[in-house]
């Protein structure tokens, strides 16, 4: 698979993340967002894991349990809780810090050099998401605020370790997302039963709703995004999630049926540019008679 059709296809995930608050607010019962993380990770992992037929082996129970923690246990929640807290696309947006978390990240624990307009994209990404939830509707709820950047950095470490581990020979990028989703699940159970319950009642459209996430932004996005985030440079996923935060803002004003304003479409504006900016800075260039292969980078430490 080439380069273009990689970033492609990881792209996906972001923009079906970005549905996530609109699904959340419009057809999902209020005030519970662990139900909501629940359903959306362990009927999937479950199921995956079935499909599969792989179960993880040595070292990788526990690396499972570790990245489910990290991408599902402790996000999916948190992420919830922002949408809940947050209107329209703010709880997305919120996530434009992400890039700059992982670029910080990938240096401290991959000891990946930080170029000066990677940094630059990353900070002007945040900067123009920034300048969209600034934006006359925005009501920044400090919990709400404070529950998307948890659940940002969260999932931001849980990208970095995925790119420092890789993925277990043989094993394909379904599976490896089921691993992550039904460890994640598995966490949230016991603590969604003691906090949360069962809501009183799930409508047609909640089921549809839990279905969509599961699904769509369940196990097809993660199975896209792990692979994504395994062979290309792990500022390039980052920068892709800022398209989280355009698509979530997009519906919400869609269903507000509101014009943004000229400070709010310059954000988007300088959004789009990093995005598009990083993915050029983090393509190395092949030397003379040697292929580009090293575009897509291989994980550092061997998979056991």
């Amino acid at each position: 698979m080439n380069r273009v059709m990689l970033v492609l296809l990881t792209a996906l995930a972001p923009i079906s993340w970005g549905t996530t608050y609109l699904v959340t607010t419009e057809l999902l019962p209020p005030g519970h967002p662990l139900f909501a993380a629940l359903l959306r990770s362990l009927p999937a992992g479950l199921l995956a894991v079935v499909v599969s037929r792989r179960l993880p082996h040595g070292s990788w129970w526990w690396k499972s349990m570790a990245l489910g923690a990290l991408n599902i246990g402790a996000f999916f929640p948190l992420l919830f809780l922002a949408a809940e807290r947050l209107p329209g696309g703010v709880a997305a947006a919120v996530a434009g810090a992400q890039p700059v978390i992982v670029l910080a990240l990938g240096s401290l624990v991959l000891q990946e050099r930080i170029r000066p307009l990677t940094a630059a994209a990353a900070v002007v990404g945040a900067g123009g998401v920034a300048l969209v939830v600034l934006g006359p509707a925005a009501d920044l709820d400090l919990w709400g605020v404070l529950a998307a950047l948890g659940g940002v950095t969260a999932t931001g470490m849980g990208m970095i370790l995925t790119k420092r581990w890789g993925r277990p020979s043989g094993v394909g990028p379904v599976a490896y997302a089921g691993w992550q989703l039904g460890a994640g699940g598995l966490l949230l159970l016991p603590v969604t039963l003691l906090v949360e319950g069962v809501p009183s009642r799930i409508d047609g459209e909640a089921t549809l709703g839990y279905l969509w996430l599961g699904t769509v932004g369940g196990i097809v996005a993660y199975s896209l995004w792990f692979r994504g985030v395994q062979q290309l440079p792990v500022i390039v996923p980052g920068l892709l999630a800022l398209l989280s935060p355009i698509v979530a803002t997009l519906l919400g004003a869609l269903v507000a049926g509101e014009w943004f304003t000229p400070l709010q479409a310059i954000g988007f504006v300088l959004t789009l540019g990093a995005l598009v900016l990083g993915q050029i800075v983090a393509r190395p260039a092949a030397g003379p008679g040697r292929p580009a292969a090293s575009a897509v980078a291989p994980v550092l430490t061997a998979p056991r």
